[in-house]
């Protein structure tokens, strides 16, 4: 795998330069802390102008990282892909004042361009991580265990028992 770098912000997208690699989960700690393994990025960051006609940077990712199901707690791989244009601000005043839906981050001489993948990579991620059916884990011909909602379920079928009704 190769290491990212630093890139000068302004002279990287005003020369429209490109660098381009993959990164492991060795390399994006706040990725790893996030519940993220055994992730491998594909990445690709290009200098130019953004609609604006300002510097900016065009960052692609792509890779399978693996997270935890919030129903079930078991492993999901997800597959990333994101693509997202960051206008280059020279001042920390800039962005604050900025009054618009543009993405901006900081230009600077030393811009880690891992940093700028982890950053895009975490925005990437599901809120809360889901499968679309998650396997219950119970072994093949074990009794089920009974929901504690089926008996409601059933006295709202029936009318709600003796003298009433539910609805």
């Amino acid at each position: 795998m190769s290491r990212a770098g630093t890139i000068d912000g302004l002279q990287f997208a005003r020369g429209r330069d490109a660098v381009s690699g993959s990164i492991g989960i060795d390399a994006l700690p706040r990725l790893a802390a996030m519940g993220c393994d055994a992730a491998t990025l594909v990445y690709a960051v290009r200098g130019g102008e953004g609609g604006s006609g300002r510097p900016s940077l065009t960052i692609e990712i792509s890779g399978r990282v693996r997270l935890v199901c919030q129903r079930c707690l078991g492993p999901l791989s997800f597959e990333m892909a994101a693509l997202t244009e960051l206008e280059l601000a020279q001042t920390q005043a800039e962005i604050d004042a900025a009054d618009d839906d543009v993405d901006r981050v900081l230009a600077t001489k030393a811009m880690d361009v891992a940093a700028l993948v982890e950053d895009e990579a975490i925005l990437a991620l599901p809120m809360v991580p889901l499968h679309e059916r998650c396997e219950t884990g119970r072994a093949e011909g074990a009794p089920t265990k009974a929901s504690p909602f089926a008996a409601l379920a059933g006295l709202r079928r029936s009318g709600g028992g003796p003298g009433g009704s539910l609805r």
